[in-house]
């Protein structure tokens, strides 16, 4: 019988597919949105809006996308997406990283070493470009798959010629201000890729080395202690033999009180505070050498009369000084200074007038020689193969103290991944102090930025004042070239405003490839003329300007070059590394050059990990490859993924989470079909929906909740919360479907198709369907499209497309949505007293085989919640998808549950009191209106 009665129910219609099918479908919806340029119809539609921009972070373009980027770009297209929804113009130019030694390291090894350094330069630049190019065109297919929208047709690349002329644009305008200067000062050198590297460029490892303890001879020792006919020696520490050969001076530490230790008939001066150490280490006796009974001592300013002999060249005699970075920590309280290995030794040689000497080439190996500045008994060797050899040297030679190993942290190259050099070496520097760069910077960080998570300022801020000056020069070709000459004639170094301009105008023309082909005096012209001696033949120089630097002015190439864009940007976004890299740079260029940081807000990301929080590597198996992703889950899992985890952190990802995300897609996707069965082609909301002070009480209690969700879910996209964002429309959905869902369902499939109950419901379904279409669109990018041809037409706004939707406005004022909560808290919190009482009862038998519809609910409600639920007391059963509730006041919440009374309706299916037809009274009134409308 109840089978007759299926054709007088409202039951539930749609064509929304069930199964997504992403991997199928959303590359067909890509093609359609790139054939309608969906991009330009948002900037269309918001024409002479507000705009937002956010400046794009240029990735390396050397391979196919990985996860971290997956997530950098999907982040990014969240947050346009829903600033296009707000109505805001916005401008979106993704960009590339196209120069540096990583691209020219993939030549090197695809033509060879021996042919690489063969290969005119010109020749070894267009091979760079080729492989940039395929490489963009590469990651940019993956992006797009990705459902990023963007514009795709004009991205910039920092190859261009106007970024060429950009880098030397800002160049100019730091150099005005005095901060560019030349000189030849320690610097992180590769002996490998053989350049110079910036602090941007270093990756820092544990590495296991020697630690040695050296007794360096005086030449002039502190009288008491000569005195006592000892021979007397400094007792230095270090874990870097190689550079002894280098050595220019020892410090001391200011204040600091001095002692010696005696062993075997020689006195060793150390620090008192480590002269039990420095005994320990050699295996001495921790001996002090006395004076008339008492231990000799002496102060830093004391011994700063004394002077020793080099340790490995002892015909240089050598002074000592003070140095406030000598500390207690380890070692004997008296440091080996090098200055051209260091860049504390190169300010402490600076300070007390000390020469530098280097002895090292760029290959790392030591110069030919046997005087001090060349590598002497290691001539020709590497400072690896020198190590132990100048161990022992100093063994044989009875200087060594102890030797032994030591772990330390040790700053390694970001492309070849092997230890560098401090090395002093000719270069261009941006001076941090003597223009202000420095200030000026931390003060834009702290009053003129806003930092998302708040606390990565302190991030920015720690890596800024501890940075050194500005390393800009590599020694390499890729890249743009430093516009500085050398005078052939005398040999000075020729730069100035006419040689700078001259060199902008060029690469606008021709782009930086005509500096290694072209003949300077060509396009100098009048500015072909050395400063110093008046000569004409000068000659460019090769040093390219640091990959930072590049990327880092991309706020002049692109935010001041680019017609629609603006500077400063609203925000850039990239992974947590770039605070010592992208934003740094970004940072310092804009501030030197212009006075103000290049972005208003910064978003911080973190890392992607696998499952078991470990670093993601090829090495290890253990990598997602967002293509493969794409192909077999579909892009919105990809993108549901990213809001399910906290992106400001470090974030696990493996199949089996990808699963659980696919899981929450497969219950979001069902329950807005769910939605769509009693809406699609049911349901117009300028036609059958209700306002909102005509709606069931139970009906207005629920969309001020879906109100009040739509609101904690844009504030947590105002604060780039992507994880609240998520979690809070995905609780709402389990909580819909779950609680709301299932109790209106039986008015919405039962009561009359025009019934003012069932209007009501429906109007209520119909705004979360809307609110859930727009406040997933910028997450779930490629279903919430698919939906846009099943929603209410009047959902729509008239558009196609969901990117182009308007961002959802609520029904309810604030003010009406708080009057409406207290009633939706109240009634979920005795909902879920019944749902306990419901499962006791059937546990204990109670119930027998009855469902929830048959059974009868007695609650016992507080005055508190009474008052709430006053409102709504005549929809509990409904709420509690019971077949009837009663209740009584008490001080406490209670639920008791028993069988219903009555039998069930054959066609609603809950029991209550029914006529001769086994129908309810609402049932046969609706079986009756059918049946005389056929």
């Amino acid at each position: 019988m109840a089978n007759e009665y299926k054709k007088t129910m409202n039951l539930p219609k749609t064509k929304f597919p069930m199964r997504a099918g992403l991997p199928q479908a959303e590359p067909k919806r890509l093609a359609a949105w790139e054939a309608s340029d969906v991009y330009e119809l948002a900037r269309k539609k918001n024409a002479g809006h507000e705009k937002f921009i956010l400046h794009d972070g240029p990735p390396y373009a050397n391979g196919p996308i990985h996860l971290g980027h997956a997530l950098n770009k999907i982040v990014k297209d969240i947050i346009n997406r829903q600033h296009i929804m707000l109505g805001n113009d916005v401008v979106y130019v993704p960009g590339w990283d196209c120069h540096g030694q990583p691209i020219e390291h993939k030549v090197e090894q695809h033509l060879g070493t021996k042919e690489f350094n063969e290969t005119p330069v010109p020749e070894v630049r267009e091979l760079c470009q080729k492989f940039a190019v395929e490489n963009i065109d590469l990651q940019k297919q993956g992006f797009r798959r990705l459902g990023v929208l963007a514009d795709w047709a004009h991205p910039y690349l920092t190859l261009s010629h106007d970024h060429d002329a950009a880098d030397i644009e800002v160049f100019k305008a730091i150099y005005d201000t005095g901060a560019v200067y030349h000189g030849r000062k320690p610097v992180h050198w590769c002996s490998h890729c053989h350049t110079a590297l910036s602090e941007a460029e270093i990756e820092y490892a544990d590495v296991t080395g020697p630690s040695l303890f050296v007794a360096y001879r005086t030449e002039r020792a502190p009288e008491a202690l000569a005195a006592t006919g000892l021979p007397v020696n400094i007792a230095v520490w270090t874990t870097t033999p190689w550079t002894l050969p280098a050595n220019a001076t020892v410090a001391l530490k200011p204040e600091a009180t001095y002692v010696a230790l005696e062993h075997d008939g020689q006195a060793y001066i150390v620090m008192d505070a480590r002269a039990d150490a420095v005994a320990d280490a050699a295996g001495w006796e921790p001996t002090l050498v006395t004076i008339d009974g008492e231990p000799w001592s002496a102060t830093a300013e004391e011994l700063l009369s004394c002077t020793y002999h080099q340790p490995i060249f002892p015909e240089e005699v050598r002074p000592v000084i003070e140095a406030d970075f000598v500390t207690t920590d380890n070692g004997t309280g008296i440091v080996h200074v090098a200055p051209g290995h260091g860049a504390d030794d190169y300010y402490a040689g600076v300070a007390n007038d000390i020469p530098i000497v280097m002895p090292v080439d760029d290959d790392g190996r030591f110069y030919e020689g046997t005087g001090w500045g060349s590598g002497g008994p290691w001539s020709g060797m590497s400072v690896d193969e020198a190590n132990p050899k100048i161990i022992q040297w100093l063994s044989d030679q009875g200087t060594l103290i102890a030797a032994g190993t030591i772990e330390h942290s040790y700053p390694h190259c970001w492309r070849c991944k092997n230890p560098v050099i401090f090395r002093a070496t000719e270069q261009w520097f941006v001076s941090m102090d003597s223009t202000g760069l420095r200030e000026e910077a931390l003060k834009a960080i702290d009053d003129d930025v806003t930092w998302y998570p708040g606390w990565t300022i302190n991030r920015i801020r720690s890596m800024v004042e501890g940075r050194p000056d500005w390393c800009l020069s590599r020694q390499r070709v890729w890249g743009v070239p430093i516009p500085s000459y050398t005078c052939r004639s005398c040999g000075a170094t020729v730069m100035n405003d006419a040689t700078l301009d001259a060199v902008i105008a060029l690469f606008h023309e021709k782009g930086s490839d005509a500096w290694f082909t072209d003949d300077p005096a060509s396009y100098l012209g009048d500015a072909c003329v050395c400063p110093e001696c008046g000569g004409h033949d000068l000659v460019p120089d090769k040093d390219i300007l640091d990959v930072w630097w590049d990327s880092g002015v991309s706020h002049t190439a692109v935010l001041k070059g680019r017609f629609g864009l603006r500077y400063p940007a609203d925000l850039y976004v990239e992974g947590s590394d770039q605070h010592r890299g992208w934003f740094q740079s970004s940072l310092l260029t804009s501030v030197g050059a212009y006075g103000r940081p290049p972005y208003d807000a910064v978003l911080t990301l973190g890392f992607t990990l696998d499952g078991q929080g470990r670093k993601m590597s090829k090495s290890l198996g253990n990598t997602v490859d967002p293509n493969l992703v794409c192909d077999r889950r579909g892009a919105d899992i990809i993108r549901l993924w990213v809001t399910s985890v906290d992106s400001t952190a470090d974030m696990p990802c493996d199949e089996q989470i990808l699963d659980q995300v696919a899981g929450a897609y497969r219950k979001i996707r069902n329950t807005i079909r769910f939605l769509l069965g009693e809406l699609e082609g049911q349901f117009q909301p300028g036609r059958d929906g209700l306002p909102v002070e005509e709606l069931v009480p139970f009906d207005r209690a629920m969309l001020a909740k879906a109100c009040a969700v739509h609101r904690e879910v844009e504030k947590a996209y105002a604060e780039y919360r992507f994880n609240a964002v998520y979690r809070a429309l995905y609780d709402f959905v389990v909580d819909v479907s779950n609680f709301y869902l299932d109790a209106t369902k039986d008015r919405t499939y039962c009561d009359m198709p025009a019934a003012m109950s069932r209007r009501s419901a429906q109007t209520v379904w119909c705004h979360m369907l809307s609110m859930l279409l727009r406040d997933f669109q910028p997450i779930l990018s490629y279903t919430c499209d698919e939906l846009m041809a099943y929603v209410p037409e009047e959902l729509t706004d008239g558009q196609t497309y969901a990117a182009l939707l308007d961002w959802w406005q609520p029904p309810m004022s604030v003010e009406e949505q708080d009057a409406e909560l207290p009633v939706y808290e109240a009634l979920s919190q005795v909902r879920d007293a019944f749902t306990q009482a419901y499962e006791e009862a059937s546990t204990a038998g109670r119930l027998a085989a009855q469902k929830k519809e048959a059974a009868h609910a007695h609650v016992t409600l507080t005055p508190q919640l009474a008052e709430a639920l006053e409102p709504v007391v005549g929809n509990l059963a409904e709420a509690f998808v019971c077949a009837t509730a009663d209740w009584e006041l008490g001080e406490e919440l209670a639920v008791e549950v028993s069988p219903a009374a009555g039998e069930m309706c054959e066609r609603c299916r809950i029991w209550r009191e029914v006529n001769e037809n086994h129908l309810c009274d609402r049932c046969q009134e609706a079986v009756d209106a059918y049946e005389g409308n056929q």
